[in-house]
């Protein structure tokens, strides 16, 4: 059927829909909220003062102190949760730093969920990566490999410490085989029957976590393709979805964003738990580095990032700048409502 009638020109005109912003906004199709973000953040034993993260601006170590003030900081913004990584000032190469109550992490832990408890979902990561003095995920066999059976052991000692230092949310991140039903596991048989898991289903051997290894001070040499997904595979990402659902994860991740919005898609269809992202440290340090060259419209680039993303499928998202993106969607809906 034609869209032209004689001497009138076309009759079906989507703009009519873009017209105005009220209009756009009525007819907008996704739509962002405070609440679906979740900030990842740094806490670092040793220091005293926040450390700025220099292939990360503005982001920065914190201190046991100054967690307090940032994880206020992120409730009064009305985000969703907190994840927390560790940095110990001593690795080893079992990741000891990881089980210890008095750890950087389980201690960070433990003060975020007295700060913040009720008003954020508190995460933490398990993974071992920042505690090994290898820089792996998981801990190394006589071989020099990762020997996936010996981390699930050490994961299941982690997520004991994490959820006994108040964890609403463990974030398997390491990538070993079974990691979900191993912690699952352990934690009902303990009680920790209400702690939740985040698995890590589908998380790539990205060059895009490079601002992230200096973040976490990571010791790696080589790389994690012997158990991260290789970035070309898509089938394998929706394997490990259903893999980490069966097993029982509560959520399950994609990761890294940007470069995966088709896994993150088919999860999103397939799903029968909530699917989350993570817009990474590289996504991160190359927006911010065009807009300090003048290249790109900073804010106009990160909200638009943050919505393909949520466009994609993700019911939240893990983002650097999940506290400033809230206090931006915060102030457009208090100016629509003035």
């Amino acid at each position: 059927m034609s869209s032209e009638l004689p001497g009138v020109g076309p009759y079906i005109r989507p703009r009519r829909l873009r017209s105005t912003p009220a209009m756009r906004r009525l007819v907008s199709e996704t739509r962002l909220h405070p609440a679906e973000l979740i900030l990842p953040m740094f806490v670092r034993e040793g220091i005293t003062t926040p450390e700025p993260i220099g292939s990360m601006p503005g982001v920065s170590h914190q201190s046991l102190d100054s967690l307090r003030r940032a994880v206020n900081e992120a409730a009064a913004a009305g985000i969703g949760g907190v994840m927390l990584f560790g940095i110990p000032t001593q690795k080893d190469a079992m990741g000891s730093g990881a089980t210890d109550p008095d750890g950087i992490l389980n201690v960070a832990t433990r003060i975020a969920v007295e700060e913040v408890g009720d008003a954020l979902v508190v995460q933490t990561d398990l993974c071992l990566d920042e505690f090994t003095d290898h820089g792996h995920c998981g801990v190394l066999d006589a071989e020099g490999r990762v020997d996936n059976d010996a981390s699930l052991a050490r994961y299941r000692e982690m997520a004991l410490a994490q959820a006994a230092s108040g964890s609403q949310l463990l974030g398997l991140s390491g990538m070993m085989d079974g990691q979900v039903a191993a912690v699952r596991e352990i934690l009902d048989a303990n009680g920790y029957t209400d702690t939740a898991i985040l698995g890590y289903a589908a998380k790539y051997a990205s060059a895009f976590y490079g601002p992230f290894r200096e973040a976490v001070q990571s010791s790696l040499k080589g790389d994690r393709r012997s158990y991260q997904l290789d970035p070309g595979n898509r089938r394998e990402g929706a394997r490990e979805i259903m893999l980490d659902v069966e097993e029982g994860a509560d959520i399950v991740m994609v990761k890294p964003a940007m470069s995966y919005l088709d896994v993150l898609a088919d999860a999103a269809a397939s799903s029968p738990v909530p699917v989350w992202a993570y817009q990474v440290s590289g996504e991160y340090s190359m927006v911010e580095a065009a807009a300090a060259n003048g290249w790109i419209d900073r804010r106009r680039t990160i909200e638009e990032t943050v919505i393909g993303i949520k466009r994609a499928g993700a019911d939240a998202v893990l983002t650097y700048w999940a506290v400033e993106l809230a206090g931006w969607l915060r102030s457009s809906l208090e100016g629509e409502q003035r």
